[in-house]
């Protein structure tokens, strides 16, 4: 087969639908990355807007542009725009574009999950949109300390916007952080074993495993606000044995990483970009790296950070401040490598490099600045005041945007095919460097002369008028230099003339590709033997089209992909991707529908909801797989593997691994909600304690030892269906029930979590109630959604798409099981123990 005809298969074979109905159902990691990355620079421009309104309102002394009701919706807005529908979701729609690209990969591990995660995003990044422009934003900081945000003190729906439309977002990033796990340990090109990964992808992969751990917190503390304002279940109200205090804890789980979170990806990007600008390899690889994870660690380890001043004791300072230190350690240790890879190199300053540059000066401030706050009677001095605002922009925007824009101009010429021919972006870079420094370093210093934060005016003989004024004239240039940066992109992604490949001469796979990417990305897969298999083999582009290389031959109209062992990348199994669907978008909206019933207080359409959630759930798994066994498949090389549904580690498990990961840091939150109200929160013990039965814990234990035995015998079951099914047997075994008796095991653990419910104390009387009603409902929902994944599967083993052979799906509904036997029993042990001791 010639490259022309290969290329014509490959591309019917992965095109998305034409017209209209692409957008809708498209499920390819090239279309997906760049609307992800529309949505959030659309997101980054309405934030941009309510930032110069800010400013506006703050250039002079008593100024009347607007009330205290608007700006309060104003800054909360902008703050969550910035840090929840701009960092984030601009963060996965680089990943999602580039990695498979980087990878060698023909997309990313699980297609429609990225198709359900834009679209979660876009319908609740627009929900909160439209909150505000009718006048319903938020408006109690993007942080939304209770008691503040209680019902008492924000009886609107305000709050409730934030709570549930930030929650809905964060199922993006979630299913992002799922998806680009798998991807990156299971689905790059073989012979890409960890060690020669490009430095991006160990960037990617650590920020994906710390969303994972870092979002759960704030998921969870967005739930019990809910309930509290919703239901008035009392976990952050004092009186009520509650603490406003747990929420603080809660947020800063996740605000602490959240920086890092946003932070990482935009170092991978310099860490990519300064070795190619400088005609090197990155200084220190190894070391790179071990800081990477380093840093992740150490994130989690300084949330008290921002709560000095909240009464912590003197030991529990001393310690946070230490660690907050600490961090700049491995952070020295990467900036340092970038140094030395410039040193080592040839240097040479492109558009890309000026920002580059931008980032140097602007973090290294910002850094300092942060190590100043982690000194804590400086932090005492300057707490909640515009110093921490500006130290904050240094951060987040000099950590971020900088390097992002980098990244725009290194990558325009990959998205576009294009080369840049007009020159606005050096004037553009100028005004965004001058602006961005004239804004905050004017707002640092009037943070040391004492202006709160997010206070809308200010009298005239504070002395801070002219200082705020050279602030508001810095922000209106910044902007103005932002919008030059748009009109550069654009004039030259849509005027300029066509480009060459690979025109930055880097080594890494994605400029092997021609310009624009093709939707299959490669026609055939490289083995790859070095970490700049382009640099090593520059004819690489030549023979990947003429098909030296895995998949170069395509079968069957079938979009197909390999998996790699974790460690060596060598391939394991063939994997078929599904092809386009409106599915992920309908999940989406019905998830939407969900979260809207809860905010309207439509209760009654709720169930609904979750109905139409499961049945369609049910329709996207239930396409999955086929009703025949199939030969190991010819790859390429001589090389053969099987079919990734006859395999005991599918994708599906990989994925449902690293969910569970996110799920058990939730339960895990919920766990350390429950011993900080215990023994930190005023008014304990309750006035009332939960009554200790023996059979509860007698009859649950058996109950999951049951469920857990039998969901061990399935193996036996699906022989036993597939020799009735080939009518080689109908003699009867005990094995053949054991679906049934876990489905019994399950069962019985759902009765007893659901007599918990019923006879625990009533949850809006104290702390204690509400917190074991949670317990309860959480054992509950594992325990009933593993009984839907059994029934599910006794209905694909009667249909004929299990066999001992197709046995990947054995494998999950197992793991799932086991999981909610384990959430089972430790939720029993919470609910009841503490009663004995008592």
């Amino acid at each position: 087969m010639n490259a022309l005809k290969r290329h014509r298969l490959l591309t019917q074979i992965w095109a998305s639908d034409p017209g209209w109905k692409r957008c809708f159902t498209t499920v390819s990691h090239t279309d997906l990355g760049r609307m992800f990355l529309a949505a959030a620079f659309f997101f980054f421009a309405v934030g941009g807007v309510l930032a110069m309104l800010i400013r506006a309102q703050l250039a002079s002394p008593h100024a009347a542009f607007m009330g205290p009701d608007i700006y309060n919706q104003v800054f909360t807005m902008h703050g969550t725009m910035m840090m929840f529908l701009f960092a984030i979701p601009a963060f996965e729609g680089l990943a999602v574009y580039l990695l498979p690209k980087m990878l060698g990969a023909r997309d990313l591990a699980f297609p429609r999950l990225t198709a359900y995660g834009f679209w979660c995003y876009a319908f609740g990044g627009s929900m909160m949109l439209i909150s505000m422009l009718v006048g319903l934003a938020p408006d109690g900081g993007w942080f939304m300390y209770p008691p503040l945000t209680g019902a008492a003190a924000s009886p609107g729906i305000n709050t409730d916007v934030w709570l549930l439309g930030v929650t809905f977002v964060e199922i993006s990033a979630i299913c992002a952080a799922v998806e680009l796990c798998v991807s990156i340990l299971k689905f790059r090109a073989p012979g890409m074993s960890l060690d020669k990964m490009p430095i991006f992808a160990w960037y990617a992969l650590v920020t994906a495993l710390m969303i994972l751990t870092g979002f759960p917190p704030l998921i969870l503390g967005s739930i019990l606000l809910e309930l509290e304002r919703a239901f008035g279940l009392p976990f952050f109200d004092t009186a009520l044995g509650g603490d406003s205090l747990l929420w603080q804890h809660l947020f800063w789980l996740f605000g602490h990483p959240e920086v890092y979170i946003i932070f990482l990806p935009a170092a991978g990007l310099i860490s990519t970009i300064i070795p190619v600008m400088s005609r090197t390899p990155l200084l220190a690889y190894g070391w790179v790296v071990a800081s990477i994870v380093a840093l992740a660690f150490l994130s989690f380890g300084l949330w008290v950070h921002h709560m000095f001043a909240t009464g912590i004791p003197h030991m529990g300072v001393a310690f946070f401040s230490a660690a907050s230190t600490l961090v700049a350690v491995p952070t020295a240790v990467q900036v340092f490598a970038w140094i030395g890879t410039m040193w080592q190199g040839r240097p040479q300053l492109h558009m890309p490099m000026l920002y580059i540059l931008g980032f140097f000066a602007t973090f290294v401030i910002g850094g300092l600045t942060g190590v100043m706050l982690a000194i804590v009677p400086f932090d005492w001095q300057a707490h909640d005041t515009a110093f921490v605002t500006a130290h904050l922009h240094y951060v987040l925007f000099g950590g971020f945007v900088f390097p992002v824009l980098a990244g725009l101009y290194y990558y325009a010429p990959l998205v576009t095919g294009r080369r840049r021919f007009f020159r606005i972006g050096e004037y553009a870079f100028a005004l965004v460097f001058i602006g961005f420094h004239g804004t905050f370093l004017a707002m640092h210093w009037v943070g040391l002369l004492g202006q709160r934060r997010r206070i809308y005016t200010y009298d005239a003989d504070m002395g801070w008028g002219v200082i705020n004024l050279i602030s508001s004239v810095g922000s209106f240039v910044l902007a103005i230099g932002l919008a030059m940066v748009l009109l550069d992109l654009a004039l030259n992604a849509y005027v300029a003339i066509r480009g060459k490949r690979n025109p930055w001469r880097a080594g890494t796979l994605e400029w092997s590709m021609m310009l624009p990417p093709s939707t299959y990305n490669f026609p055939s897969l490289p083995r790859v033997t070095s970490r700049e298999p382009l640099i090593e083999t520059p004819d690489l582009p030549t023979r990947l089209a003429r098909g030296v290389g895995y998949l170069a031959v395509p079968r069957d109209n079938r979009r197909e992909m390999l998996t790699v062992s974790t460690t060596r990348a060598e391939p394991e199994s063939l994997v078929i991707y599904p092809g386009n669907t409106a599915l992920p978008m309908c999940m989406a909206a019905v998830t939407g529908s969900f979260f809207l019933s809860l905010l309207f207080k439509v209760y009654w359409f709720t169930p609904f909801a979750v109905i139409g959630v499961i049945a369609l759930a049910w329709r996207w798994v239930w396409g999955l797989g086929s009703r025949t066994d199939e030969a190991d498949q010819n790859i390429g090389f001589g090389e053969t593997v099987p079919h990734a549904t006859q395999t005991n580690r599918s994708q599906g498990w990989w994925g449902s691994a690293f969910l569970m990961i996110a799920d058990a840091t939730l339960f895990g939150s919920l766990i350390f909600g429950y011993a900080f109200l215990w023994t930190i929160a005023p008014n304990w013990p309750p006035p009332q304690w939960l009554a200790f039965t023996l059979w509860e814990p007698l009859i649950g234990v058996a109950a999951a030892g049951l469920a857990f035995f039998a969901a061990r015998q399935s193996p036996g079951c699906i022989r036993q269906e597939t020799c009735k099914t080939e009518g080689t047997t109908r003699r009867w075994f005990p094995w053949r029930l054991s679906p049934q008796l876990a489905l019994v095991g399950l069962s019985t653990l759902a009765v007893i979590f659901v007599n918990l419910l019923w006879r625990a104390p009533s949850p809006t009387e104290h702390a204690y109630g509400a917190v074991l009603c949670v317990i309860s409902a959480y054992g509950l929902f594992h325990v009933l959604l593993a009984i839907l994944m059994l029934v599910f599967f006794i209905f694909r083993i009667r249909h004929g798409f299990i066999s001992t052979r197709r046995r990947a799906e054995v494998e999950i509904v197992r793991l799932w099981i086991d999981y909610a036997v384990l959430i089972g029993l430790v939720s029993l042990m919470l609910i009841l123990s503490p009663v004995l001791f008592t």
